[in-house]
């Protein structure tokens, strides 16, 4: 049998399947596989502001440009901290297209040349236009919390009636991180401070929430004493 007639003689789909141009089909079907899987969030999030930074991390990545974003975003989370009236400004339901206008290019001055591609700039507009932009602060946390999740860390929040000393917290990391709760990733520790607390520790760590504050124990308490009155 000569090898053209031998070549003949194979199953049609075994020719099919060698010859380069499918090649190249599978290539592309497994590198736009592989391109929607890293535009996806890395964690589900929840509410509102969860929505919107799990959309705004798929456009960044989709425009390569997740870094400058997350960058932006941590300057505007700065910006919130030094200025606490901001989000109550943000919120205000008296705000005219002309306050909103002026809100988001002050905004974009704070960020400076960070925003590279525009995308927070995008980003910020669709939040005026749709009365949004007082959930941007948690946005922006939201946003930290994926990047954290891509980067294999997860967030360990702290939260206590006064701000905690950085040696205290630096033990808690430790605690928790050798605990079942950090699951072998690398922690970032975020702490929070909220009076209403009045002491003891509200620790937060992926779905996870340790109570040990005083407002939970009086309330406790509380319910202990209506139930046995």
């Amino acid at each position: 049998m000569s090898l053209r007639q031998s070549h003949r003689t194979l199953p049609r789909r075994v020719l099919r399947t060698k010859t380069p141009q499918n090649l190249q089909t599978n290539l592309r079907s497994h590198a736009q596989a592989a391109a929607v899987h890293d535009t996806k969030p890395p964690v589900a999030l929840f509410g509102l502001d969860g929505t919107y930074a799990s959309a705004l991390y798929t456009a960044a990545a989709k425009t390569s440009s997740l870094d400058s974003t997350s960058k932006s975003l941590a300057t505007l989370a700065e910006v919130f901290k030094k200025d606490t009236k901001l989000s109550g400004i943000l919120s205000a339901p008296s705000l005219s297209p002309g306050d909103k206008s002026q809100i988001v290019q002050e905004l974009q001055r704070h960020m400076g040349g960070l925003d590279k591609g525009e995308t927070i700039k995008n980003f910020l507009k669709t939040l005026s236009d749709n009365n949004r932009l007082g959930i941007l602060r948690d946005v922006c946390d939201k946003f930290g919390v994926l990047m954290g999740a891509a980067r294999g860390e997860m967030e360990l929040t702290v939260t206590s009636a006064a701000k905690l000393d950085s040696k205290l917290l630096q033990r808690l990391e430790a605690v928790v991180a050798k605990s079942e709760y950090s699951q072998g990733k690398k922690l970032k520790v975020v702490p929070k401070v909220n009076p209403d607390i009045m002491g003891g520790l509200v620790v937060e760590i992926g779905d996870r929430t340790i109570d040990l504050s005083v407002s939970s124990k009086i309330t406790k308490m509380n319910k202990l004493l209506t139930d046995t009155l």
